[in-house]
């Protein structure tokens, strides 16, 4: 089975990033599916991008809205990504999965100000 297929057809991924001293932040978000990479879109000022600059070490698994993983957790590593045309892909892939719903939240934080980052997750072996 490709590591991939339990995310195949989840509207939610719970990511687990890792405070310096080792604890595990848990944290359900929207995400795409491209290739072997997944991608979520997310604030740049974020305490999970600030995670992952330290250490890009994460657990994954699919989840529901509430978080509550409804699969097995995977190893992966997480790294930011700043080109624009990866940018570009990413909402748009963003854009066709969640629609309207992600218009929204995206407007929202969009007419405050906030900077989104893309984060690229690829799962380990």
């Amino acid at each position: 089975m490709n590591r991939l297929e339990p995310f195949a057809h989840q509207k939610y991924l719970n990511l687990e990033t890792f405070r310096r001293n080792g604890e595990g932040v848990k944290t359900p978000v929207w995400f795409a599916q491209e290739g072997e990479l997944l991608y979520i879109v997310t604030l740049g000022s974020s305490g999970k991008v600030k995670r992952i600059r330290n250490h890009g070490r994460v657990n994954v698994a699919p989840c529901r809205m509430n978080g509550k993983v409804v699969g097995s957790w995977v190893p992966a590593l997480a790294r930011e990504v700043t080109e624009p045309e990866v940018k570009a892909r990413v909402d748009r892939l963003l854009d066709h999965k969640y629609g309207l719903m992600r218009k929204l939240f995206g407007g929202q934080r969009a007419g405050r100000g906030a900077r989104d980052t893309v984060l690229e997750i690829k799962l380990l072996e």
